[in-house]
């Protein structure tokens, strides 16, 4: 028994040390795991790895209009410079509000990023003089990159009785209301310019938005509403195929896409004023991840396909650098805060 007792003992003994090897090999492999993954997350921290997945490129509005027309191409270059596909995504709604709203609470890891019009600097400031909660402030964002900056342009459908601004004009000062236009949503780029003509002319047109230009350009084409001012970009096809009419535009000289057309200022009205896009992050999305899709919008804004199609669009590149653009949004939020101060609440 005894002999029997000592050979089970010894085997005992063989079968912990084993096991004990084992767990010295786990241990150590839980070690080197720990060790890359702690690893991972520092290059992460530092930007190296971003990015690693899809990156979302939010349009707070529907396809067709100014903000789409510029994402579509620039979301391609962004992907075959940063090597992960940027997806477009339109998240439409009060005058763009929406979408930014969306993106300023995202989550800060640049992953969904946002492609804006000009009316990003006026909606926080709108919601306050409706007295509605901001849906988003523009501090929530930060600058990365502008693409374009337009003049809008006066169109109406081409068998309207109006062949000039002076025609449009007159008509609408004998018939106070009776002319209408439609807008990408109250204070919104399409909306602030045509207030703007108002307010610079002495006429009063009546306000019919929609929820983004492609919308308002269907309702002008289908005799809905009877002018739209917008971005070169979403119109220029439909003039040249004889389908719409260029009035005028609210830029501080002739457009290159339509050098017919007279400024505002030409038919004395000093009036101007430019829509423009920009890409946008969550203000806290780390500077690394900044300064990655700052180098990546400069090369999709100078790539080739993009400003050619852009360009050919009516709307050609006009870009400027975080920095600028920085400087840029505060300065235009600054002026359109108080033209909505001036505009009040609307009805």
């Amino acid at each position: 028994m005894l002999k029997i007792n000592t050979q089970v003992g010894y085997k005992i003994n063989m079968m912990r040390g084993k096991l004990s090897n084992v767990c010295t090999l786990l241990l150590v492999a839980l070690g080197l795991i720990t060790g890359l993954s702690l690893q991972s997350n520092s290059v992460y921290a530092q930007g190296i790895a971003y990015p690693v997945k899809p990156i979302t490129m939010v349009v707070p509005f529907p396809p067709g209009g100014v903000a789409d027309i510029v994402a579509r191409p620039v979301a391609e270059a962004l992907s075959r410079e940063l090597g992960q596909t940027v997806l477009v995504e339109n998240r439409a709604g009060a005058g763009g509000g929406i979408g930014m709203g969306y993106v300023a609470r995202a989550k800060a890891d640049g992953y969904t990023v946002l492609m804006a019009l000009s009316s990003i600097t006026v909606i926080p400031e709108a919601d306050v003089v409706v007295g509605r909660s901001p849906m988003f402030a523009l501090s929530d964002l930060k600058p990365i990159a502008r693409f374009t900056a337009d003049p809008t342009v006066l169109v109406v459908r081409a068998d309207a009785p109006w062949h000039n601004l002076k025609e449009f004009l007159e008509d609408a000062k004998k018939r106070p209301h009776a002319i209408n236009y439609g807008s990408s949503g109250n204070y919104g780029t399409m909306h602030v310019p045509m207030v703007m003509l108002e307010s610079g002319s002495g006429v009063s047109f009546t306000h019919v938005p929609f929820t983004g230009a492609g919308p308002a350009l269907v309702g002008l084409l289908s005799g809905q509403i009877d002018a739209v001012a917008s971005g070169p970009a979403t119109v220029l096809q439909n003039i040249k195929a004889g389908k719409l009419r260029a009035l005028a535009q609210w830029g501080n000289a002739r457009l290159d896409s339509l050098p017919e057309v007279h400024s505002l200022t030409e038919d004395g009205i000093n009036v101007q004023y430019a829509q423009w896009s920009g890409l946008f992050v969550p203000s806290a999305v780390p500077d690394s991840v900044v300064q990655r899709l700052r180098a990546a919008a400069k090369v999709a804004a100078a790539d080739a396909r993009v400003r050619e199609t852009i360009a050919g669009a009516g709307s050609p590149i006009q870009y400027m650098d975080t920095l600028d653009f920085d400087r840029y949004v505060q300065a235009d939020a600054r002026k359109m805060g108080e033209l909505v101060k001036k505009m009040g609440k609307l009805d």
